[in-house]
């Protein structure tokens, strides 16, 4: 007897009608992919074949398999450069970053040159282990100054935030309840700038009268009488790094009348006074490096240079001529590491000056071990230049000797790594990311620019502000930058993409100053309120 088939299936019907025969996916294409390390461009691992529609966590994996010797894995972003436009310079990004696939991203763009038969070199950047969350919203709006508030910055452990305005008086605000703590009068004219000292034990604030104050941030109480010397205005303030004297930090005040001062806070006495200048110091900062990694001072003039300066005496090192109209805003890609000294996103907190020390000098030589100190300086001619003057601690000494040696051909004029340009207004605001990785500048052509925060090369310009970005500060991990601007808001930017991540609305006029701490997002401008 003949075997019997079972009857066919019924075919299913979804409201009467049949289902439609399932597509068969289209078929992926296997890539040649090469990772490469973005600071040296050195392969990680040999070529592999992938298919190309392998995730961005799947490469990570990959990556981590092929090359750490380490345990934890490392998060890695993922990026590959764009060919130079045919028809010359232009403002599209340089690079594409991965975020879902080569596939996805690269491959299936049809404005990308790419094809299957190409080899993919992959650049692969070692991210923060830990990840910020983007702030959405405004979690409280505190009044309480009378004026314009013109400056705002958290303290080195984010636990205190200092505001300075217009009505004379700085003030200190407790971040655990979002509420004000304490009232520093004493200046007779507008706070123009703060700064914390490394450990948070001082507040120094620079004012309209030309005097510098210190402050005890627990009490309020102002520390001594008024620090007087400056015949004008006070434009920047710049403590001395906590990796070279943690004990007594010295303190650096420029100032409208062409001098920088330093200061000795424990004698409220100069130690000496820096007169090469002749206009406005606009800018002042403390490196870490220097001559004998004892630190150096850079300051930025109207005068159009930027001068360095042995801290220790005073002697001029350096000057740098090269800007054509004043120099406004300068930044050095160890200002993260600077600010906040021993403490990092552990909650562990240093006993003693000594071990704050040494745990600053750690996370300094880190920063260092991949490149030297940079500065980049920011100017009214619409162009920033690149430094590295001094050699890297870590590092060889070759690509400093060379450059020495270039310079004593010049008559001893330095060079710059690179001059970027492409803003079309004045800098306002120059800020290196806290890894180094970046450096994104404020114009008054309502544009920020990112830029490579080693070579100086154009990387993505960052368009929604529809007036003049006045400020930018960065997350802790160096994936979001926010931009503070005339037009009354705030933007976060999320540099995967190089778009708005989050617009922060909220203020009803102009915004001039912007921080950012763990996940708490501060600012204040004209309307006179701080927000959070």
């Amino acid at each position: 007897m003949a075997a019997l088939l079972p009857p066919p299936k019924r075919a299913k019907l979804y409201h009467g009608i049949p289902e439609p025969a399932k597509i068969a996916p289209a078929p992926v294409p296997n890539i040649v992919v090469q990772f490469v390390a973005e600071g040296d461009g050195k392969s990680l691992a040999p070529a592999v074949q992938l298919p190309a529609n392998v995730s961005r966590e799947d490469l990570e994996l990959l990556v981590n398999r092929l090359s750490t010797k380490d345990e934890d894995p490392t998060p890695f972003s993922f990026y590959i450069a764009l060919p130079p436009p045919k028809d010359g310079p232009s403002s599209a990004p340089t690079r594409v970053t991965i975020s879902k696939s080569i596939d996805a991203d690269v491959l299936s763009n049809p404005n990308y040159d790419f094809t299957a038969e190409d080899k993919f070199t992959v650049y692969c950047s070692p991210q923060a282990v830990f990840k910020v969350r983007p702030a959405t919203r405004c979690s409280s709006s505190l009044s309480g100054h009378s004026a314009p508030i013109l400056c705002a910055a958290f303290s080195p452990t984010g636990a205190h935030l200092a505001t300075g305005s217009g009505d004379c008086t700085a003030r200190l605000w407790d971040l655990a309840s979002e509420t004000p703590s304490h009232t520093l009068a004493g200046h007779r004219g507008w706070v123009l700038c703060l700064e914390w000292e490394g450990r948070a034990r001082r507040l120094a604030t620079g004012g309209h009268d030309g005097h510098v104050r210190l402050w005890d941030p627990a009490t309020g109480a102002p520390v001594g009488d008024a620090m007087r010397g400056h015949a004008k205005w006070v434009t920047s303030l710049a403590w001395e790094p906590i990796h070279l004297d943690a004990a007594n930090p010295r303190l650096a005040s420029a100032s409208k009348d062409g001098t920088v001062r330093v200061w000795n806070p424990a004698t409220r006495r100069v130690e000496y006074c820096l007169g090469g200048h002749a206009a406005s110091v606009n800018c002042v900062k403390w490196g870490g490096g220097g001559v004998g990694g004892k630190g150096a001072l850079f300051t930025a003039s109207s005068d159009r240079t930027v001068k360095v300066w042995d801290p220790n005496g005073g002697k001029l090192l350096h000057t740098l001529k090269d800007h054509a109209h004043w120099v406004t805003t300068l930044a050095l890609n160890t200002d993260f590491v600077l600010r906040t000294g021993p403490y990092d996103h552990t909650p562990k907190k240093p006993s003693s000056d000594e071990e704050a020390q040494s745990l600053a000098l750690a996370r300094y030589n880190a920063v260092l071990s991949t490149s030297p100190e940079l500065l980049v300086s920011g100017s009214d001619d619409h162009t920033l230049f690149l430094w590295s003057l001094f050699p890297s601690r870590t590092g060889s000494s070759a690509l400093s000797e060379q450059a020495r040696d270039e310079a004593t051909e010049r008559g001893g004029k330095l060079k710059p790594i690179g001059r970027l340009t492409g803003h079309q207004k004045q800098v306002a605001h120059v800020a290196f990311s806290p890894d180094g990785r970046w450096a994104a500048s404020a114009s008054w052509d309502s544009s920020v620019r990112v830029w490579d925060g080693r070579t100086g090369k154009f990387v993505a310009t960052l368009r929604g502000h529809v007036g003049a970005v006045y400020r930018l500060t960065w997350s802790a991990d160096s994936r979001l930058l926010v931009s503070a601007s005339k037009d009354s808001t705030l933007k976060v930017w999320d540099l995967k993409t190089y778009k708005i991540k989050t617009d922060l609305p909220g203020h009803t006029d102009e915004v001039y100053c912007v921080d950012f701490v763990a996940d708490k997002l501060v600012s204040g401008g004209r309307d006179r309120l701080v927000k959070m």
